[in-house]
């Protein structure tokens, strides 16, 4: 298998959206046996209210994931603020393996923290407290208890409520917060940083001071949405590319 890793995230797959559908299983079938590992970090379905609540659209999926692993490649699947209800069965289905925030990513040459990235904006306050309560155990617990009729009526509601507030906010409280980036790394060994969540894809240069009073660089990868164009990220021994391709070519 080449020595050589993709990173997607943000494909917010729903059924209004069959181009996305169609160019996500393009993508597998042009990488399938092509590399060793497939990560997604996050957001990989609009919405997620259960692994009991089955569609067409999650079973297809499940498939091409299923085939892509079988060629040889492991699938690690991440939470986003879209689908953090996607649970154990479903990942199963699909050939792959659910991972936490934030993971480690150890090759050989270089190590790579990954997450979904929503937790770096933290001065979108409300969204954070949003966060913090649908995180919870003890929430999911309650919430996957109702019957599929509820958590679709719920999931609705949210879905506009945050639509609304996302319409009256100011775009940079919705970016990462400069002050979380440094906690990040000077609370984690690994120098470079890949997420997604913002749709603002870049690769940034990030000042890291270091203990040797002379500062050094990390880097901060941000993946794209898959709305106009795919995005991925590609590594190589320890270099990394950030991908895009028109999303219907």
């Amino acid at each position: 298998m080449p020595d050589r890793v993709l990173l997607i995230s943000d494909l917010h797959l729903e059924e209004q959206r069959p181009d996305i559908t169609a160019a996500f299983k393009r993508f597998l079938l042009n990488n399938q046996g092509q590399c060793s590992q497939l990560f997604i970090l996050g957001d990989l379905f609009e919405v997620w209210i259960g692994d009991d609540a089955q569609s067409q659209l999650a079973e297809e999926i499940a498939a091409s994931l299923s085939a892509f692993n079988e060629a040889g490649s492991a699938i690690y699947l991440m939470h986003g603020n879209r689908d953090f209800l996607l649970g154990d069965s479903y990942a199963k289905a699909c050939g792959a393996e659910l991972i936490p925030e934030h993971y480690v990513l150890a090759l050989e040459k270089q190590e790579f923290l990954l997450l979904h990235g929503d937790s770096l904006c933290t001065d979108d306050t409300d969204y954070q407290e949003f966060r913090s309560m649908v995180r919870n155990p003890s929430w999911q617990e309650a919430f996957l208890a109702k019957t599929i009729e509820e958590r679709v009526t719920y999931a609705q509601e949210a879905r506009r409520q945050s639509q609304l507030a996302t319409g009256a906010k100011p775009t940079e409280i919705m970016d990462v917060n400069n002050a979380a980036v440094q906690a990040l790394f000077a609370e984690n060994q690994q120098q470079i940083v890949i997420h997604g969540h913002t749709h603002r894809p870049a690769i940034h240069s990030v000042a890291l001071n270091s203990s040797a009073a002379k500062e050094l660089a990390g880097q901060r990868i941000v993946l794209g949405d898959w709305d106009k164009y795919i995005w991925y990220a590609e590594i190589h021994g320890s270099e990394v590319e950030l991908h895009s391709t028109p999303l219907t070519s």
